[in-house]
């Protein structure tokens, strides 16, 4: 029995080594690709609440409510893909995100506050919260692009 357990705790051990070995080899540009994408899906969740915002399309609490939490989780998902292996890449990246890590950081904490500011307005359902706190990711996005992304 105890060499059973001994031989499964030496497998798994290894077993996550090895995963944790794979990780730290993803390739610079699947890493690009997966902060992309994450980046893109963001813009389509957030798109329609800049709509509602503007007036082009009706205000609706339920697609607020449903895209606010998409990007509650989208706004996490991009910052790992930022690694010094992807400074070579061909992206619209600015050198600054490596240059300024720590500005970066605080452009990446901007945006996560004005995110959960908004899930909590969506869930809160006045309008006006929501419209206001929309303007405020939009401020995010914009501040974070300005400094850290090719025009």
């Amino acid at each position: 029995m105890r060499k059973k357990l001994l031989s499964a705790c030496i497998v798994a051990a290894l077993g996550g080594g090895f995963a944790a070995a794979a990780l730290a080899q993803v390739k610079p540009e699947t890493l690009v690709k997966q902060r992309q994408a994450a980046m893109t899906l963001q813009g389509k969740y957030f798109g329609p609440l800049v709509g509602m915002l503007k007036g082009n399309i009706p205000y609706d609490a339920a697609i607020v409510t449903r895209n606010a939490g998409f990007l509650d989780d989208l706004s996490q998902m991009p910052w790992d893909g930022f690694t010094d292996a992807t400074k070579g890449v061909k992206t619209a990246t600015l050198p600054a995100v490596w240059a300024e890590p720590a500005k970066f950081k605080q452009a990446q904490d901007q945006l996560r506050t004005a995110v959960v500011a908004l899930n909590a307005a969506a869930k809160g359902g006045n309008e006006g919260a929501v419209k206001a706190a929309i303007g405020d990711v939009g401020k995010a996005c914009g501040a974070c692009h300005d400094n850290f992304r090719e025009k």
